[in-house]
């Protein structure tokens, strides 16, 4: 039989008498007594173990002499052919036995030093070492066999002490070091303590790799109950000892009968079709869930199985892909880029991206220095003296430092993604909307057509489709300078719309994260609110595609499936935490915020709709406005924004934008 099942076998039987016996504070204090004396063995580890195979390769070759001499046929046989007449075998062959021994003994030490079986760490011993440890004893008994050939002419050593002493002192040496691998395996722990039911989801080979290390270094809070699996065969089984009780079909039921408290997931490679379908059955249970990362990486990383666990990513439960789109390098390649607001969460990421792709040149403005200086000094850490990089602290609505800029770099590139974005504070300032939304953008917009640009990207919002808040209206009005300005420039422009960035600043999920950690409740407006959501990488992909498509006037926007209900992101969020939600932290419904939507719309009727050349991005067409009548409604905004009048204001924005639907 193979080594390795056997092993596996052994394994399954320790650790499961190990988990299921109650020991006695007589049996505790022998384990510990045996822990202190293998620590104090442990600098001479190496003479120990030669030792102990001397004792036991003597005693298992003495032992065979002894079976054979004291009634064997075949030893009677062997004496009347060599025609021994006496009445006292051992006496005949005692000084045969023990020279013999001590040269069996010379055979295996000998043998076993040479083949490292001294040198191995026994405690972390696979099938590779039990199988050199094979080859070991074979090689020792066929050099003793060979050896008494040679130095014992005299007198014969009968074929079955070759034969019974090499399988008893093989097997011995061999059940020792099993014995020891599987003690040392297997941590006793005390009874009464409490730790938190686990099942896991699915019974392959990181499965078993996480139950080995587990048996060698316990967890203190998990304790492996049961696992799933959906290939019939396995359903029935077990892997190490852990029960394979059903599929993944079977998981709410069965965490009800097991009273599991964690999921953990352990298919790393899991497609991402199963990943959703599977999330979504372990969101219907009370349980947190919890899943492991690539075993590949694990070892890249050298760390531990069991350290590498990690919550479920928030992401992976939306209900689609993520998707991911790369822009040609030869867009920003040898180009010089502005980024405005590139200390936030999107114009950063941008930043990131556009270093990656060898820009001519880089320049990041924004306001608050504090984002400038942490991208700045991250990308100096990754590209050094590679990467031309400017930072500019300046605001877009001075359009005097804005045209200076311009002048100065001669930007080729332009990715606008300055803008206040938060929707409650903006109804209480609509006139700082207006002032740094929509002339921060016509500032930017205006020096990339004095100057030449060859490209400028808007980075706009779902919200600016048939707004109910300010912050939308302002960005609808951003569009329209954008779709303005492009029917008569030389510079393409265009702009992109999203939905919420995962993640971003100001997001929900930064916000639940905090109020679980201050122990709840969770805010939600409307039980029934929706959302679409993108991650920061996907937003950005956009980005770059659409001003690699750079149709001039367009609106690109993104496939991002299908909405979200906010209140399943929060009772998902809660679950991943490790808590059960409205037990242990409550949600509570606050109404909907001025100008909030209970959903969000991404292109208007008027728009319509068409496919680009990449399957995830869709392009409404641009609208015809009259150049010279819409500046001069930008005129009258822009002087009623800065009078601080805000009704006034609001009353204006509804002029410029018929869609704009207020709830004052």
């Amino acid at each position: 039989m193979p080594i390795g099942p056997i092993c596996c076998k052994i394994n399954v039987l320790y650790a499961a008498f190990f988990r299921g016996s109650n020991f006695t504070k007589t049996g505790d204090l022998m384990a510990k007594a045996l822990e202190t004396f293998i620590k104090l063995l442990k600098r001479f580890r190496r003479l120990v173990l030669a030792l102990f195979d001397i004792v036991v390769v003597s005693c298992s070759y003495v032992a065979t002499w002894v079976l054979v001499l004291q009634g064997s046929d075949l030893f009677k046989t062997i004496v009347n052919t060599a025609e021994v007449q006496s009445s006292d075998p051992f006496r005949e062959y005692k000084s045969l036995m023990v020279a013999s021994c001590v040269f069996f003994v010379c055979c295996y030490v000998i043998v076993y030093a040479f083949m490292g079986m001294y040198d191995s760490l026994w405690r972390y011993a696979e099938v590779v070492e039990f199988f050199r440890f094979c080859v070991a004893s074979i090689l020792a008994v066929m050099a003793f066999v060979v050896g008494t050939q040679i130095l014992f002419t005299e007198q014969r050593i009968p074929f079955a002490v070759y034969l019974m002493s090499a399988m008893f002192a093989t097997a011995f040496t061999l059940v020792a070091r099993l014995t020891y691998r599987m003690y040392r395996n297997t941590k006793i722990k005390s009874a009464g303590q409490k730790r938190r039911r686990v099942m896991l989801v699915g019974a392959g080979d990181a499965a078993g790799t996480l139950l080995h290390e587990l048996n060698r270094n316990p967890s203190s809070d998990m304790n492996v109950i049961c696992a799933v699996d959906d290939n019939p065969q396995k359903v029935g089984r077990s892997i190490l000892g852990i029960e394979i009780l059903g599929t993944t079909a079977d998981i709410p039921q069965l965490v009800r009968q097991c009273e599991i408290e964690t999921i953990l997931i352990c298919i790393p490679t899991l497609s991402d079709e199963d990943k959703h379908r599977i999330l979504g059955i372990c969101s219907k249970t009370n349980c947190s869930l919890r899943t492991l990362p690539d075993i590949v990486k694990l070892i890249s990383d050298g760390k531990d199985l069991s350290s590498r666990i990690r919550d479920v990513k928030v992401e992976e439960l939306l209900g689609r892909d993520v998707i991911e789109m790369t822009a040609s390098n030869t867009l920003i390649r040898d180009k010089v880029v502005m980024v405005t607001g590139g200390g936030g969460s999107i114009g950063s990421e941008l930043c990131r991206q556009i270093a990656a792709a060898g820009p001519k040149r880089l320049i990041i403005v924004d306001i608050y220095e504090n984002n400038a200086y942490a991208i700045q000094q991250e990308l100096i850490r990754q590209y050094g003296d590679k990467l031309d990089l400017q930072v500019q602290i300046a605001s877009v609505r001075d359009s005097r430092k804005i045209d200076l800029l311009f002048c100065h770099y001669r930007p080729q590139l332009i990715f606008h993604a300055a803008a206040h974005k938060h929707v409650p504070l903006m109804e209480t300032s609509p006139e700082e909307a207006v002032k740094n939304n929509v002339f921060g953008t016509y500032n930017v917009a205006i020096s990339a057509e004095k100057y030449g640009a060859e490209r400028f990207v808007l980075i706009s919002t779902d919200k600016a489709v048939n707004p109910t808040n300010v912050m939308g209206a302002t960005k609808r009005i951003c569009e329209m300078i954008v779709q303005t300005i492009a029917r008569t420039s030389k510079t393409s422009f265009c702009a992109v719309r999203f939905g919420n960035v995962l993640g971003s600043n100001g997001s929900v999920l930064p916000l639940f994260k905090e109020q679980i950690a201050a122990g709840g409740p969770l805010t939600v407006t409307d039980p029934n609110i929706v959302r679409y959501f993108m991650t920061i990488p996907e937003a950005v992909s956009l980005v770059l595609q659409a001003a690699a498509l750079g149709e001039s006037g367009s609106i690109y926007v993104l496939d991002m499936g299908s909405p979200v209900r906010i209140l399943d992101l929060a009772e998902n969020l809660i679950k991943l935490a490790g808590f059960i939600p409205y037990r242990d932290i409550d949600i509570v419904f606050t109404g909907l915020r001025p100008g909030e939507k209970m959903y969000e719309e991404l292109l208007m009727d008027e728009e319509g709709v068409r496919q680009t050349a990449s399957k995830k991005i869709f392009i409404g067409s641009p609208l015809r406005m009259d150049r010279e009548n819409f500046e001069e409604h930008l005129k009258q905004l822009k002087k009623t924004a800065y009078s601080n009048d805000s009704e006034a204001l609001l009353r204006q924005i509804a002029e410029m934008v018929p869609t704009f639907d207020h709830k004052c």
